[in-house]
Order: C-alpha cells, then sequence, then structure tokens
C-alpha cells in the first residue's frame, strides 16, 4: 500500500524490476505529493516507453469520494481501466474483477 501517488509509482517500477508485475492498482484520485490522476499518467507513460502492449498494461481501478463526471472523463483519458465511487460497492468490485479475469465467476 502507497500513502501517495510518488510511492504508488516506486512500488510499481520495483514490483516491475523484479519480475513480478502488478495485475492491478486501485488508486484514490486524491493523495498528497503526487495524486492519482499524475500518478496514473506517469504508471501510463512508463509502460509506453518500455513497449508493454495494451493487453498486458496493469489494470487501474480510480477510486474517489467525488462522483464528478470532469474526473472521470479525464481519468478514462489518461488510460484508466475502471472507476469506483465511495464507500466502494463489493459487488461492483467483483464484477469488475470478473470483467478483466483477474478473479474466476
Amino acid at each position: 500500500m502507497a500513502i501517495n501517488g510518488e510511492e504508488a509509482l516506486e512500488a510499481f517500477v520495483h514490483a516491475w524490476k523484479d519480475g513480478e508485475p502488478y495485475d492491478l492498482i486501485c488508486m484514490d484520485i486524491m493523495m498528497p505529493e503526487m495524486d492519482g490522476q499524475q500518478a496514473l499518467k506517469d504508471l501510463r507513460e512508463m509502460e509506453k516507453k518500455a513497449g508493454v502492449e495494451q493487453q498486458y498494461e496493469v489494470k487501474v481501478i480510480m477510486t474517489t469520494a467525488y462522483d464528478l463526471q470532469e474526473e472521470k472523463n479525464e481519468a478514462f483519458e489518461w488510460g484508466c481501466n475502471d472507476y469506483l465511487v465511495k464507500p466502494i460497492d463489493k459487488n461492483k468490485l467483483i464484477d469488475i474483477l470478473r470483467k478483466y479475469k483477474l478473479i474466476e465467476g
């Protein structure tokens, strides 16, 4: 778990370099130091520069307490796969995990 966007990127890069890339990142939009939108943008740029094909990109679910359409649009523009508003509905999360074949069912 990371407390800000910078830590999230560091953890992502560390796992990637260790040959154990993440399958899923749930990232809050509002974090200190570097917000989730910037972290997502940087993450996707790293994948692009490394030549990661879209089908192999880490799945990113953006989370927020605010249900603002502008934030949703921006998150999808930067490459999030899905978007959940807090409090997170367990069934919605399970449906998303199934959609990306991260769990069976």
